[in-house]
């Protein structure tokens, strides 16, 4: 578990991983075995040449007696060996200040050991008073060498090439990697994308499957369904409208009868306002049907200001002679919507809480990702059980919430098919007006 919350979350972060991962091991183990063999062999080569000198230069110095034969031997050796000589006459090794070696240091630990093996006598070795030459201290009878030399001497250049070698290349392998794997993974969030404007009604311009075999075969599986999908809404749709034209035709010529079978008898003048009445019924019903049947259809999500819909369709309901409605929203609430379809589902929403409630708030406001709306009021509610069931087609809660005969069932359903197909989502709670309360979430 913890390794899998440390994994990357995407999939180009993921496969990133894969590539690095054995990059990085294979860096660390040519590193390892770079510096355990060869940085420690050439390096104990260089240093056991740098003891050599040194060791000759202590066997051959006790010959030179004279100071001048002394000082011209220090300066062939200054000249041939790279090797600055200084003899500290009548002194100890104790008596030199700070004198101590450094024994955690690469350098005195290589020069050190290659020392111990080409001399007997005591010696120091010390790099903390100089940045680019190491001190060799070394007691002789009666005297102490002060000897200099270069750190190049004991230093293996062929250690920054090969670190510069290992970055540079995996530099440009991991470059190269991160512009592939783009490239790979472009094509699969065109197809995320696609498939999420799709499932929130949004137009998208149309894409060529691109990428590996895979990715083009899922684009194009996905492209195919979404004209399945079209033309099956589309033969619905066309079937309900025909339907829908077929019964107005007959309701009609009913309609028409009625009126020329009026006469001046009361009785059979009320029997054609009982048929009539169950006409105009009808005719409202296939309406409804009709309008749920083409949901949102044809309609294109734009980008529009929820606050001014909602202040225009409560507007439009307090024409009425309804006046207890509140209305709470900030002056911009932007989302991408079908402005028609989403005007219909609130309108639903409305007339149903209208039918039951004598007081009805509304309150929307903009979040992190999405856009919210809530609607309460104080009717009697929905009871738990109900309220999943109330979305389905034709169910009524004649009892409860819907006493209006008029009501076919479909205004919940209606509603939340339009917040689906624009990827949110509308919950029912309980309201803090004592009703129902009912929230929706649109994405932005």
């Amino acid at each position: 578990m913890v390794l899998k919350r440390l994994l990357p979350n995407t999939l180009f972060g993921r496969a990133l991983l894969m590539i690095v991962t054995p990059l990085v091991l294979v860096e660390l183990i040519a590193t390892y075995v770079f510096f355990e063999n060869h940085w420690e062999t050439v390096s104990r080569r260089l240093a056991l040449g740098v003891a050599g000198d040194i060791s000759m230069v202590i066997h051959l110095l006790p010959q030179y007696i004279t100071p001048l034969q002394r000082n011209n031997y220090l300066s062939a050796v200054r000249e041939n060996h790279n090797l600055s000589i200084e003899v500290l006459l009548e002194t100890k090794l104790a008596d030199i200040p700070n004198s101590k070696s450094i024994k955690d240091r690469h350098h005195e630990r290589v020069l050190g050991k290659a020392l111990r093996e080409r001399i007997s006598k005591p010696f120091l070795v010390n790099t903390r008073n100089h940045t680019n030459q190491i001190e060799v201290l070394v007691e002789m009878d009666n005297s102490v060498l002060r000897i200099l030399t270069s750190r190049k001497r004991i230093t293996s250049t062929t250690t920054v090439v090969f670190i510069l070698w290992l970055v540079g290349s995996s530099l440009i392998v991991l470059s190269v990697s991160i512009i592939f794997l783009r490239n790979q993974m472009r094509p699969i969030r065109r197809l995320a994308e696609m498939a999420d404007a799709y499932g929130k009604s949004r137009q998208t311009d149309p894409i060529k499957p691109s990428g590996a075999s895979e990715v083009r075969q899922a684009t194009s599986a996905f492209i195919a369904m979404r004209e399945r999908i079209h033309r099956q809404l589309e033969q619905r749709t066309e079937m309900l409208a025909g339907v829908s034209h077929d019964l107005r035709t007959p309701l009609t010529r009913m309609k028409l009868q009625i009126a020329l079978l009026r006469d001046n008898s009361l009785d059979k003048n009320l029997q054609l306002d009982e048929l009539e009445k169950d006409v105009t019924a009808m005719e409202r019903m296939v309406e409804t049907y009709l309008n749920f049947a083409r949901g949102d259809a044809g309609e294109v999500a734009t980008n529009t200001n929820v606050a001014n819909l909602l202040q225009q369709v409560v507007t439009d309901t307090k024409k009425n002679g309804i006046s207890y409605i509140d209305l709470t929203v900030p002056d911009i609430l932007p989302a991408i919507i079908k402005p028609n379809a989403f005007r219909r589902c609130i309108q639903n929403l409305l007339d149903n809480a209208l039918r039951v409630s004598s007081r009805i708030a509304i309150i929307a406001q903009l979040s992190a990702d999405s856009v919210e709306v809530t609607i309460d009021d104080d009717g009697p509610g929905i009871p738990l059980k109900e309220r999943e069931t109330v979305f389905k087609a034709f169910h009524r809660l004649d009892t409860a919430r819907s006493p209006d005969q008029e009501s076919y069932g479909l205004g919940l359903t209606i509603a939340r098919d339009i917040v689906r197909g624009h990827g949110g989502e509308i919950t029912l709670t309980d309201s803090p007006l004592g009703g129902l309360r009912v929230h929706i979430r649109l994405p932005r």
